[in-house]
This record gives C-alpha cells, sequence and structure tokens, in this order.
C-alpha cells in the first residue's frame, strides 16, 4: 500500500440511519470520520413500508457538497453499501415505476407456500444454496406476480438498493456480485441469475441486469452532481455493495480457517469465510445461507434477529416517556438479575411487533415463563438470548463445515456493546475479539482502495487493519454456569420449536 494521502468517501445506509464516511489514507493507516447521517427509517403509506429513497438519493448529494466543503474539491472514489434483498424497478424511459417497498411489509406473507408449489423447497436451495427468509427478493417478485402488479408489467430493470443509488449517480445499470447472492435468484454454481427459478416463477428474466465484481469501477459521477457538489471529476466504484460483505471484508482475522465473525448491528449475521458455497442437505435443514464476499468467496452464514429488540424496545420505551441511551440500557442490563427469561430473537413474534416489550412478555407467557419485570432484565434477558442463540449457531456452523472454530470476530456496531461481547465469550467458551464497529465503512473504502490499486490485495488490506487498529479480546469466564443456561434455554423453547 502507498499510503498517498487518498481518500475515498463511503456511503453506508443500514435500516435506521445512512452515514457519509471519508476514509483517509494517511502514513499506512486507514483513518475514518464520519461528515453526515441521516434517517433511512420505512415510511407508511396507506398501509404500505416504502423506502424513500430520493430522499436518500438527496442526502448522498448533500454529503458530496459538505465533503467539497470541508476538504476540497479533489475525491478519489465514491462507494454504497446497503442492507440486503430489496429493489427498485425502472421503467424503459430509466425512471422509479415506484418507491421500493421494506423487506419488512406484509406483502410476502403466504409467498412461501405459493413459491413452493411451484418449485420444491428443496430444488430452490439447490440452485441458490440461500437461506429461506420471508422477505427475499424472490418473495418480493413473486408477489407482484401473483397479485398481477402493474409495476412488475411497467418494469424494463430491475436494480438492487445500492444499484439503485449508483444508477442515481452514474446512469449505470448493474448488480454487484455481493448483493445479488442475497436474492434467492443468483445460482452461485453457474455464477449467473437462475433461469429455472425465474421462469418456474413467471419472473421476467429480461428486468434482470449484468453482475459485476466488488472492486467494479462503474464509471465518472454525473458531471450535474459533480458540479452541485463542487467535485472534480471523480469515480463511482461497487465495492462488496452489501453491507454484511463489506464488513466481513474487514474482519482483522490472520490466514487460516481456524475463526468466524460476527456482524453485530440491528442483524447479527454469524459466518465463516468459504472459497466455494456449501450447499447440502445438512444446510437446508438448519437454514443457513451462502452470500457472495470479496475475491469470490462466499460468506456461509446465518441471519440471526440482533440488537433489533433493544432497538424496539428503546423506541417503545421513548414513546411511553421513559428515554435511554443504548449506554443506560447496557448498565441496567448489567446490574440485573441474571438469566430472568429465555428467548427465540428469531421468533416471528418479534419481526415487527407494535410493542417489543408487549411481545417479550407475551412469549415468556406461551414458554411458561414470567416475563421480566424491570427495563434492565427485559434488555439482559434479550442480550443473554442473543449469546445462547450465538452458541447454538457456530454450533450448527461447526457441525456443517467441518471446521474447529477457536476464535469468534466481532465486527460492527454491536462490537462496542461490552456487555454482550462478554456474553458471547462466556456461552461460547471461546476467546472473542470485538473490533473495528465501523467494520462496514473500512469494508467499503478496502475495495475501493483495491480498485484503484492503492491495495495489492484482500489479504493485506486484513494484515493492515490487524496491525493499526485498537482491538479488545474478551476472554470466556464461568463456563459452567452458560452451559446450565444453554439446557435450560433449549428446554424452554422446545415446546416452540417441537
Amino acid at each position: 500500500m502507498s499510503g498517498s494521502g487518498k481518500r475515498f468517501l463511503a456511503f453506508d445506509l443500514g435500516a435506521e440511519s445512512g452515514r457519509a464516511v471519508v476514509g483517509l489514507w494517511r502514513n499506512n493507516r486507514i483513518e475514518l470520520e464520519e461528515i453526515h447521517r441521516f434517517p433511512t427509517g420505512a415510511t407508511e403509506i396507506l398501509g404500505t413500508l416504502y423506502w424513500d429513497v430520493l430522499a436518500f438519493h438527496r442526502a448522498l448529494c448533500d454529503s458530496l457538497a459538505l465533503y467539497a466543503r470541508r476538504f476540497g474539491r479533489h475525491l478519489d472514489g465514491i462507494g454504497v453499501d446497503t442492507w440486503g434483498v430489496d429493489f427498485a424497478l425502472l421503467d424503459r424511459t430509466g425512471a422509479l415505476v415506484a418507491n421500493p417497498v421494506h423487506y419488512r411489509d406484509a406483502r410476502t406473507e403466504g409467498m412461501w407456500d405459493e413459491a413452493f408449489r411451484r418449485m420444491p423447497r428443496e430444488e430452490i436451495f439447490r440452485r441458490t444454496g440461500i437461506q429461506f427468509m420471508p422477505f427475499n427478493t424472490l418473495y418480493q417478485l413473486l408477489s407482484l406476480v401473483v397479485k398481477r402488479s402493474p409495476w412488475l408489467e411497467t418494469a424494463h430493470t430491475l436494480l438492487l438498493m445500492p444499484s439503485l443509488f449508483n444508477y442515481f449517480l452514474t446512469g449505470v445499470a448493474n448488480a454487484e456480485f455481493t448483493h445479488a447472492t442475497t436474492t434467492q435468484v443468483y445460482d452461485p454454481r453457474e455464477g449467473k441469475w437462475s433461469e429455472a427459478i425465474l421462469t418456474a416463477m413467471g419472473i421476467p428474466r429480461a428486468i434482470f441486469p449484468e453482475i459485476v465484481a466488488p472492486g467494479t469501477i462503474l464509471g465518472p459521477l454525473r458531471q450535474r452532481i459533480a458540479d452541485d457538489a463542487g467535485l472534480d471529476p471523480v469515480c463511482v466504484i461497487a465495492p462488496a455493495t452489501h453491507d454484511t460483505a463489506s464488513a466481513v471484508a474487514a474482519v482483522p482475522a490472520a490466514p487460516g480457517d481456524d475463526w468466524a465473525y460476527l456482524s453485530s448491528g440491528t442483524w447479527s449475521l454469524m459466518g465463516i469465510e468459504t472459497p466455494e458455497p456449501i450447499i447440502n442437505q445438512a444446510a437446508l435443514c438448519d437454514n443457513l445461507t451462502n452470500e457472495g464476499g470479496v475475491g469470490r468467496t462466499f460468506r456461509f452464514l446465518k441471519n440471526i434477529s440482533g440488537l433489533w429488540m433493544v432497538q424496539e424496545c428503546r423506541r417503545r420505551w421513548a414513546k411511553e416517556g421513559r428515554e435511554y441511551s443504548y449506554d443506560d440500557l447496557t448498565a441496567l442490563a448489567g446490574q440485573s438479575r441474571p438469566f430472568a427469561a429465555f428467548l427465540d430473537p428469531d421468533a416471528p413474534l418479534f419481526l415487527n411487533p407494535d410493542s417489543m416489550p408487549a411481545a417479550v412478555a407475551e412469549f415468556c407467557r406461551r414458554t411458561g415463563q414470567k416475563p421480566p419485570e424491570t427495563h434492565g432484565e427485559f434488555i439482559r434477558s434479550i442480550l443473554e438470548s442473543l449469546a445462547l442463540r450465538y452458541r447454538e449457531v457456530l454450533d450448527t456452523i461447526r457441525r456443517i463445515s467441518g471446521r474447529a472454530i477457536r476464535t469468534l470476530h466481532i465486527v460492527g456496531g454491536g462490537s462496542r456493546n461490552r456487555l454482550l461481547n462478554q456474553f458471547t465469550a462466556d456461552a461460547l467458551g471461546i476467546p472473542v475479539v470485538a473490533g473495528p464497529s465501523e467494520a462496514t465503512a473500512l469494508g467499503n473504502v478496502l475495495v475501493q482502495a483495491m480498485a484503484c490499486g492503492e491495495l495489492a490485495s484482500h489479504a493485506e488490506g486484513r494484515s493492515l487493519l490487524r496491525e493499526t487498529l485498537t482491538l479488545e479480546t474478551f476472554e470466556p469466564r464461568d463456563t459452567a454456569r452458560w452451559d446450565e443456561a444453554s439446557a435450560r434455554r433449549q428446554a424452554v423453547l422446545s415446546c416452540t420449536r417441537g
């Protein structure tokens, strides 16, 4: 790496907020500075949840202007990453058919049954290697087919979310590999959209664009946008555009296969890197997934409903007049009674309830448990249940992959939750290495740097992170108590899974 002082702008759009983060290469270090943050939550109109993508694009353009005022006209690259599965449709003129619909919208209800009627569940998995989640792109599209939506009849091009913003910025329409793999209509063995699935579901193949690799230079920022922002010409680069793929790209792991990762945020994504997808009966039965990574790797992983439950408890209590910071909630949890209740974070009840605390209490009643009594007990029960769920998933990954995983790297915003990190080390019985918290932005910048020749390889980028980041290791302790808690949790949850 040259350490030449180049600057890259990473746009990282999540389910709660979007950020513009400047990545500066200086003295063989990567320095990040957030220059803009903006809301990205859903907008409900007449019972449908939408993404307000035009407002998001405006926020991206505002961020470019903020960058120019702060750093000047020169910028070496722009990269966008977002959450997975959602998409926009463009008509033949290149205009939006409608605002994209949020993955938590109810339109996919009943679509599993319809999909499996058209193609067996086993065949869908064999062709895609993707776990079954009700909001996958496949089922969103199938809902349009079933309802004979005029949107699909009008559609000329489908763009996944980061590709939509890249299209707004450059006029170039395509799909990037790591994001394409999340749709459950991509065949990783053939390396292309699955003709068989699209035909069976009645989804038009013609709307699916070309797939490009992470690190592809898409083209220059549109002149009008650059002029309005006060920027010189700058390239827009496709990083690993799926936010989890960017986060995993920044895992500061040494070479070898004895580590796993946990990208911790609204969702928790736990998995390993593999050179080829793992598509077999065991992976199907345990609903694991194979999503694309940097360097044509695959992320063999499991989606777990992460800190979403904490976020929703906080939001509900704020509505009721009790404001907490996340640090406040963690402190309360640390002082509360351990193992007050055992929860299944992935239970459908927790997907999008009106009140998360009420949903937790209802889950406890359904499973014969006494609900938590204090706000601290609610949060501690959630965090402990997450750690025990991580243990369950890691055991499954070990069994299916045959790997002896001896270290877990936790990256993303959730890596700042020291209490959850310690719970996780205790529950898993292995060291947990926490950091970087800004993994998604770092991974975005790393891939941009690779595209521009600043890094020779992904391995070099990870080596740089190991040498320069401040990481914290949590050693397991009191594992016997967590072994006992795991057994108790299994007994409690067996009635809901049986």
